[in-house]
């Protein structure tokens, strides 16, 4: 008889952490999160990669600046808990644009991300500091800017 090696753990950055993904979609334990699906920002286009954090606050921004299906901002904002099933790697769109060295400890997939648990409270961000990000965030949209790779 012969033993099969089990299948390796999923690897990248800050293994072992605990991740978070913000979103406004109604979700449960044990779904997973995939690529594919249209994009949380700027013009639904379905996104090729997963995104995470290690942060709680980089999570908080995720689901403060989410979009619901109707390209509005509806939906509950939530925070779930996740855990990759697959590798994953620093997120390009914040490491190397904008902070060097991931302090945001924000990462990708192309895996499915599945859902472990939600956070049940947290502190969003003061009305004026989420609507000057959001404005700035049209503004780059409105110079063409690629915002997520």
């Amino acid at each position: 008889m012969t033993d099969t090696p089990a299948d390796p753990e999923p690897t990248g950055p800050d293994a072992g952490a605990t991740f978070y993904h913000g979103t406004r979609a109604d979700l449960s334990v044990g779904d997973l999160l995939a690529a594919g699906r249209a994009s949380n920002y700027a013009d639904r286009t379905p996104l090729s990669w997963i995104y995470f954090s290690a942060e709680l606050e980089s999570a908080i921004w995720g689901c403060e600046l989410a979009v619901g299906p109707e390209r509005a901002e509806t939906g509950r904002e939530r925070i779930y808990i996740v855990e990759p099933t697959g590798d994953w790697f620093d997120d390009p769109n914040l490491t190397d644009k904008k902070f060097p060295g991931n302090p945001t400890r924000s990462y990708r997939s192309r895996a499915p991300l599945r859902i472990v648990g939600e956070v049940a409270s947290w502190t969003p961000h003061p009305p004026e500091i989420l609507a000057a990000m959001k404005d700035n965030l049209a503004k780059l949209r409105t110079e063409g800017a690629q915002i997520i790779d």
